[in-house]
């Protein structure tokens, strides 16, 4: 199982914003802490907008900031979200290709149980506990903390 790019910076993004805590960031900030495309994060933030996620602070000290508190945001919500499948063999919906043993498949039916099993555990964490240690975490990614300083890792 392999998790696409587009998931990877969703989760990235996420994460950074609920860091920020209620401070805006911007696109450029946040690919800048993280060494990744700015292009690509333009249309995650969009699309993390559209879902109701961030929500977007227009005007010179505009950014981006968190919709919703952390806590509330769930990691297997997110996944089903940004995922444009989760077909792990060619039989599963939405592919649906032919297989001529599909009536007494149970290769299918043990791929669909871990799937299932794999999502669940993912709707065991929110977007808060992706965030701890907050300070670790901010002084890793350059994250100035309430009084204006960049955080230390510890």
């Amino acid at each position: 199982m392999r998790l696409t790019v587009y998931t990877d910076y969703s989760l990235r993004l996420l994460m950074y914003l609920a860091l920020k805590d209620d401070g805006l960031a911007t696109i450029s900030e946040i690919a800048k802490s993280y060494g990744i495309s700015k292009n690509h994060l333009m249309k995650v933030a969009h699309e993390l907008g559209v879902a109701g996620y961030v929500e977007t602070v227009r005007g010179r000290s505009g950014g981006l900031r968190l919709a919703k508190p952390a806590a509330s945001i769930g990691l297997g919500e997110i996944v089903r979200r940004t995922e444009p499948d989760l077909a792990f063999v060619s039989c599963m919906k939405p592919v649906d290709g032919p297989c001529a043993i599909r009536p007494s498949c149970v290769l299918k039916r043990a791929i669909e149980r871990a799937r299932d099993a794999f999502v669940a555990v993912l709707d065991e964490y929110t977007l808060a506990d992706l965030v701890q240690p907050k300070g670790r975490l901010r002084g890793l990614l350059s994250i100035e903390n309430a009084a204006g300083r960049n955080a230390q890792p510890a």
